[in-house]
């Protein structure tokens, strides 16, 4: 052999060792189970003087590591794991990171507005990953929540879903996105369809904090705080661009959604660019066909030849009109332009079309339906949010500072006429909000840390109104539903203090002190409605705390212990409202309000037999002080009033009760093997409240519910059987406002309404077919029964076949 054929021979097995060492020192991190990579994990050596980041495709250059160097991959929504160099190149690459989005050791934000571990919060907080929130194939951000098993959705209309956590809802929850609070001055007492505006493929995940959250939050977060995080652009580890994006269509056939959605990522070394758009489209639900009558819609109204007609339903389980449609836009933009400096700008627009508010279209009147057109007009949302982040191992005030500056557009409108009636009633309101907040952190050692800040809120309330002749095309003005121009103003500071003196004990607890300004003009309402004043004012403070303590005296064993005061501020909804809050009542301005107080307690135990079988349970307790209710009142000595048309009974919100709320949460894990496991989650809920000396039940205080899910994971396939339920709430378990709906509900032997129990079966399963390809396919109520879930004008859905396709590229 020659001298030349030789080096050529050396030269070659040289270049293929190069090849092989070169391309067998990437590392590809996915999630296990869906197979799906993960971006932005963190991996270092034991020194931390050498750390990579996986790009958008989960991959990652170990060259800068030496061969038998152990090396740490971290993330805050997964299990942290330690290898050597060696071993990851041994599995050809390949390393699987287990979600902690169920576990003790997950890490969650809400809580503090920084990065906790959930083990040592003394509240219960709940959280849904992105796998989870596509695996579920949800319509809404509102079944987002509803499948957390821990939160009871009411609708009603197709185009809602108004929250109830722990006996309270509406206005007595906040909303948060990506740390911006969503609750306007306009959030009413009445069922809040909002949440139905955050757009479920956008997020990244959601937590919901149980219980009151005002030491943090502010006023509103009496009953708990529903905390979602968008998707967040991704950076590339190179001078190089990295793109990627995923695109999925979904169909039901229950409604015969037709959904798109897509988003892209750009990401540079220092810039990266976030773009989301959802588009979806639902025709009238049908409910199920086995079940009580009561739920039927026989009959409805149409306009022919310009004259209100009432006809006959072709098949009484369509519920007609209740169709609609929503897109959803999203733009974030992210610039780093160190480790300790971040700055991102999101921008969120939602709108809807028109949709019908369908439990106002079943009310009959003299045996005939009451109402020929009742639609909310578009429900928009708007929000620019601009928030700069900054970390300092120097300063003797902060570790990590953030501070956000957002702005938020609402516009929603109502329109209602009545049968045969030339004059349609329209109102239009909108809400400008601005807020900023300034949080703080400060580590001080290993065992002790503090949480602060400042936050300033401005509302102001557009609103007009008119009523339409339908004939003639002439408008006149009408009384507004809202005082234009009303303000609404809050600032606020708080603090939280934590102290760990061993893995065993956690201490925390804080205070927040908040005052709060409204002021609304009447002026021109005055010129329909002779209120004995033209303006009201509100100033309040508030002062609340919280104390609370983790105590794990062993793996199997975890206490914790809470408790905490909260309030809410009278809004502009409170003070200056004008609506007919059902038939033959109008609700009027009242300026004398002031803050409701509510006092409460938390005992939850866990109980952890080696991961085989997880028993976590709650008790809670709440007392609501001063409660703003909307109660009969007299409007210049008169209790009764004409209002559109009718002679209406005069009420306004008042400080004239209280309430007692109590409940019991039980949730139950058996892993019978790494591939099978059981869930369950069961919540028993009771209350009552005051009524000039009468103990009554709570309008929101849900019937008990609960979800059971069988699952099992193998590979690629993943399948999940489930049982839904729910129990009854008679006759005498239903509050006042609610008999006077008695329209919403089925009849009882004695012909009194009644909210019955029910249950339905279900079945979902998803095939990962590679790293870029997944189908999902679920079949919900799969015995068809007819049912409608307690205070919802609209009945749940009949057997439903849901069908997603998501291609990542």
């Amino acid at each position: 052999m020659s001298l030349q054929v030789r080096h050529k021979i050396t030269y070659s097995i040289f270049l293929f060792f190069l090849l092989q060492l070169t391309f067998g020192q990437t590392v590809t991190i996915l999630e296990e189970g869906s197979h799906t990579p993960i971006p932005g994990i963190t991996i270092y050596n034991i020194d931390q003087s050498k750390i990579v980041l996986t790009d958008i495709n989960g991959e990652a250059s170990l060259l800068v590591f030496d061969a038998n160097e152990i090396l740490f991959l971290k993330d805050f929504l997964y299990e942290s794991q330690q290898l050597s160099k060696s071993e990851i190149i041994k599995n050809k690459g390949v390393v699987y990171l287990k979600s902690k989005v169920e576990g003790l050791n997950e890490i969650v934000i809400s809580a503090s507005k920084f990065e906790q571990n959930k083990r040592d919060i003394p509240q219960t907080i709940v959280s849904v990953n992105a796998k989870n929130i596509a695996f579920a194939n949800p319509q809404t951000s509102a079944d987002v929540l509803e499948n957390t098993g821990h939160i009871y959705i009411q609708k009603s209309q197709m185009g809602g879903g108004s929250p109830m956590i722990r006996g309270f809802s509406t206005n007595r929850l906040l909303i948060t996105v990506d740390g911006v609070r969503m609750n306007n001055a306009i959030f009413r007492g009445g069922n809040l369809q909002n949440v139905i505006a955050i757009d479920p493929f956008a997020l990244h995940h959601t937590e919901v904090t149980l219980g009151a959250g005002s030491v943090v939050y502010g006023s509103d977060a009496i009953g708990g705080v529903m905390s979602f995080y968008t998707k967040k652009p991704q950076l590339s580890n190179s001078d190089a661009l990295e793109f990627s994006a995923s695109v999925l269509t979904r169909y039901a056939s229950v409604n015969n959604e037709n959904t798109g959605h897509l988003d892209f990522n750009l990401g540079y070394k220092k810039w990266a660019f976030l773009s989301s758009v959802s588009y979806t489209n639902f025709e009238d639900l049908r409910m199920g066909s086995h079940g009580l009558d009561d739920y039927l819609r026989p009959e409805y109204v149409t306009q022919q030849n310009g004259e209100d007609v009432v006809v006959v339903n072709s098949n009484p389980n369509v519920q007609t009109p209740t169709g609609y449609d929503q897109i959803n836009l999203m733009q974030k933009v992210r610039y780093k332009p160190s480790n300790t400096l971040d700055f991102d700008i999101g921008l969120y627009y939602s709108t809807t079309s028109d949709f019908s508010r369908y439990d106002r279209l079943l009310r009959y009147k003299d045996d005939q339906l009451r109402s020929a057109e009742w639609n909310y007009g578009p429900q928009q949302w708007f929000m620019g949010n601009f928030q700069l982040t900054k970390l300092s191992s120097r300063s003797n005030l902060y570790d990590k500072i953030q501070t956000t500056l957002a702005y938020q557009n609402f516009k929603e409108s109502r329109m209602d006429r009545d049968f045969g009636s030339s004059t349609r009633y329209v109102s239009e309101e909108n809400v400008d909000a601005i807020s900023i907040n300034l949080d703080l952190e400060k580590r001080f050692n290993s065992k002790t840390s503090l949480f602060y800040g400042v936050e300033y809120l401005y509302n102001k309330v557009g609103s007009e109104a008119e009523a339409q002749n339908i004939d003639t095309n002439s408008t006149v003005l009408d009384v507004t539903r809202y005082p234009d121009g009303a303000t609404w103003q809050s600032f606020a500071a708080y603090t939280s203090f934590k102290y760990k003196p061993n893995s065993k004990f956690v201490f925390q607890s804080g205070l927040r002190y908040n005052q709060v300004w409204s002021k609304a003009n009447f002026t021109a309402n005055n010129v329909f409605l002779d209120l004995p004043f033209n303006e009201a004012k509100v100033n309040t403070g508030a002062l609340t705390g919280t104390a609370g303590i983790t105590w794990s005296p062993s793996a199997m064993i975890q206490w914790k212990l809470n408790a905490s005061t909260a309030f809410r501020a009278p809004n502009i909804d409170d003070i200056g409202k004008v609506f007919d809050s059902e038939p033959g009542s109008v609700v009027v301005p009242n300026k004398d309000l002031k803050a409701e107080y509510a006092y409460g307690g938390e005992l939850g135990l866990k109980l952890d037999f080696n991961n085989k079988v997880i028993l976590d349970l709650a008790t809670y307790y709440t007392f609501l002080d001063n409660a703003l209710i909307r109660r009969d009142y007299e409007l210049n000595g008169e209790t009764e009033i004409v209002y559109n048309g009718e002679l209406s009974t005069v009420q306004a919100m008042q400080n004239a009760s209280k309430a007692w709320i109590y409940g019991f949460e039980a949730a139950l894990e058996i892993n019978f093997a790494k591939d099978l496991k059981l869930r369950s989650q069961y919540n028993i809920i009771g209350g009552t409240e005051d009524n000039n000396g009468i103990e009554e039940p709570i309008r929101h205080v849900a019937p008990s519910f609960g979800r059971t899910h069988l699952i099992w994971e193998r590979k690629k396939l993943l399948f999940d059987a489930f049982l839904v339920y729910n129990n009854e709430l008679s006759f005498n378990q239903l509050s006042p406002s609610e008999i006077e709906k008695d329209y919403l509900y089925a009849l009882d032997a004695d012909g009194d309404p009644y909210s019955p129990s029910w249950y339905t079966l279900n079945l979902r399963t998803q095939y990962q077919y590679n790293t870029q390809l997944s189908f999902t396919a679920s079949l919900e109520n799969i015995t068809d029964q007819r049912y409608r879930p307690y205070s919802s004008g609209l009945s749940a859905a009949g057997r439903n076949l849901i069908l997603a396709l998501k291609y990542r590229f």
